[in-house]
């Protein structure tokens, strides 16, 4: 992969960017230029698992799916990797999940990664259209979800450990900040 990163002339398509295959390090396609990041710590890997836990019940009454880590494409050359989804019904064997059938999002902000979560990603994944975003602290576990109005997002509640967060859309779940946590 490494060669192939540096060896690469002028903006990534779509096409070279699938052609890299699966790789250890998260790599993105933001409109023809690459974003890589190392893999996840263990801590944000459990808070990733836990939280996918605490939705896989109330996700599958509902019929949708919750997925970590998938190639999820906003637009044509635009596909991050969010650490979470819930979706609607999907190809499981597709490269990418479209944003049409993402319901909820969710990234856990990285101390070296914050910007990219909170503004970035933000701004995309509202201009996709996803209805719902989830940003999880890793050093607390504080819950931050946003809700689009338009083309961004208007937080609708903060919830911090020895709190609940209350989802009713798009499933019914209860999320508590400290479960989460290592």
């Amino acid at each position: 992969m490494t060669v192939a990163v540096f060896d690469h002339e002028g903006p990534w398509t779509e096409e070279e960017y699938l052609s890299l295959g699966e790789t250890s390090q998260r790599v993105e396609l933001f409109d023809g230029s690459l974003h890589v990041t190392p893999a996840p710590t263990p801590r944000h890997q459990n808070i990733s698992g836990e939280l996918r836990s605490a939705l896989r019940g109330p996700v599958r009454e509902a019929g949708l799916h919750v997925l970590e880590g998938v190639n999820v494409r906003l637009r044509p050359g635009r596909i991050p990797i969010p650490d979470l989804v819930i979706t609607g019904p999907i190809n499981f064997d597709e490269v990418n999940v479209e944003a049409s059938e993402v319901r909820l999002v969710c990234e856990i902000i990285s101390p070296s990664n914050a910007a990219t979560d909170k503004v970035l990603k933000m701004h995309y994944y509202a201009a996709a259209g996803i209805e719902w975003y989830l940003l999880v602290e890793q050093e607390n576990g504080t819950l931050h979800l946003y809700r689009r109005q338009g083309r961004h997002y208007r937080e609708v509640a903060v919830t911090k450990a020895g709190e609940s967060l209350e989802l009713t859309e798009p499933v019914r779940a209860t999320i508590r900040p400290e479960e989460l946590l290592p």
